[in-house]
C-alpha cells in the first residue's frame, strides 16, 4: 500500500523532523536532487483556485525531473459527476502520485482509499498540512530549533489552525490559538491534537483573548478572516473579528525576536496591519518560498524512495 500525506496527525514526530531536515537539504542542495523523480507524473486536482499551491508543486516536479499535470475541476469528469472512486482508480493507472486541493476533506480521503498511488492533501476545508510543513521549516530557519518554542495563531479556527495544532505538537512546540466565539477550531481536531500534545509533553491553549495568546510567542501567525467559499460572510466576519488584527502593539507582546507568519494571500488592514506584514519581523515571503522546498521533501518521500526516520 502506498503512503499518503493527508494530515500531520498521521506522521510520527520523527517523520516530521525528517521531512523538515530533508526540506532544508533540498533547499541548500538543489542540484543533488535533480532527476530524482525523472519520468514520474503528479496529477494535480484543483477544485479551488491557487497561486502558491499550483506553482510550487509544478516547479517542484520540474526541478525534480518529473512532470506536474494540472487538472481543474472544470476539465475532468469529477465536474460532471464521475465518482471519486472511479477517478482515483483511473488516475492511478496513468500517474505516479495525486495531489488534490478540494473543498470536502472526504474527497482526499476517498482518493487515498480507492487509488493505488500516493495522495497528497494540497488543501481541504479541514486541513492544510503542506502549508504547515513550510511554516515549521521557516520557524526552524529563523531560530535553529523548534522544541519548546511557542507559536500563536490569531484568527479564524480554520484548516490552517487545525494543521498548525498537529504540526506544533509533533514538532515539540506549544501553541495558543485565539478566535472569537463561534469561530473556534473544530472540537474533533482539537481532541486529536491535544492527544498528540499530551504524548509530546507540550500544550495547546484555546482562548478568545488574542493578546494573551501572543504573549511570549516566537512566531505569530494569522490568516484571512473569510476563506475561499466564505465570501458572503465577509461583512459578518469583519464585525466578529474586530480586535483580532495583528498590529505592532500585538506583536510587541510576543518574544522580542518573534517573527510574523501568514500563509497568504493577506488583506492588509484586516487580519494584519501593513506595518507588520511589510515590516522587519515578517517572514511571509520566506514562508511562501518554503512551500516549494517542503513539498519537494514530501514528493521525494512519497514518490522518490527517500526514507524518513520511523
Amino acid at each position: 500500500m502506498p503512503r499518503h500525506f493527508i494530515s500531520l496527525h498521521d506522521l510520527t514526530s520523527a517523520e516530521l523532523a525528517g521531512l523538515l531536515q530533508l526540506g532544508l537539504d533540498v533547499k541548500a542542495h538543489r542540484a543533488r536532487y535533480a532527476g530524482a523523480l525523472a519520468g514520474q507524473t503528479l496529477a494535480m486536482i484543483f477544485q479551488k483556485s491557487s497561486t502558491r499551491t499550483r506553482v510550487s508543486f509544478e516547479v517542484a516536479m520540474l526541478q525534480l525531473g518529473g512532470h506536474g499535470l494540472f487538472l481543474s475541476g472544470r476539465d475532468i469528469q469529477l465536474g460532471r459527476g464521475e465518482t471519486i472512486s472511479d477517478t482515483a482508480q483511473v488516475l492511478s493507472r496513468y500517474v505516479d502520485g495525486i495531489m488534490a486541493r478540494t473543498f470536502a476533506h472526504q474527497d482526499v480521503l476517498d482518493l487515498a482509499r480507492f487509488g493505488s498511488v500516493p495522495v497528497i492533501n494540497g488543501l481541504t476545508d479541514d486541513l492544510h498540512p503542506c502549508q504547515v510543513v513550510a511554516d515549521l521549516l521557516t520557524i526552524r530557519e529563523a531560530f535553529g530549533d523548534l522544541e519548546g518554542r511557542k507559536i500563536a495563531y490569531v484568527g479564524d479556527g480554520n484548516n490552517v489552525a487545525h494543521s498548525l495544532m498537529f504540526g506544533a505538537a509533533k514538532a515539540g512546540m506549544n501553541i495558543a490559538i485565539a478566535s472569537p466565539a463561534g469561530y473556534r477550531v473544530q472540537e474533533k481536531y482539537l481532541e486529536l491534537a491535544r492527544a498528540d500534545a499530551e504524548a509530546a509533553g507540550t500544550r495547546i491553549e484555546v482562548t478568545e483573548d488574542p493578546r494573551e495568546a501572543v504573549r511570549g510567542a516566537s512566531a505569530v501567525y494569522t490568516d484571512v478572516w473569510a476563506s475561499m467559499g466564505q465570501e458572503e460572510e465577509a461583512a459578518k466576519r469583519l464585525r466578529a473579528f474586530a480586535g483580532y488584527q495583528v498590529d505592532a502593539a500585538m506583536m510587541a507582546l510576543a518574544h522580542p525576536d518573534a517573527i510574523f507568519l501568514h500563509c497568504l494571500p493577506c488583506h492588509r488592514g484586516e487580519e494584519v496591519a501593513a506595518e507588520v506584514v511589510d515590516g522587519p519581523q515578517s517572514r511571509v515571503f520566506d514562508e511562501a518560498e518554503n512551500r516549494l522546498h517542503a513539498q519537494k521533501a514530501i514528493l521525494l518521500w512519497l514518490m522518490g524512495g527517500v526514507a524518513l526516520p520511523a
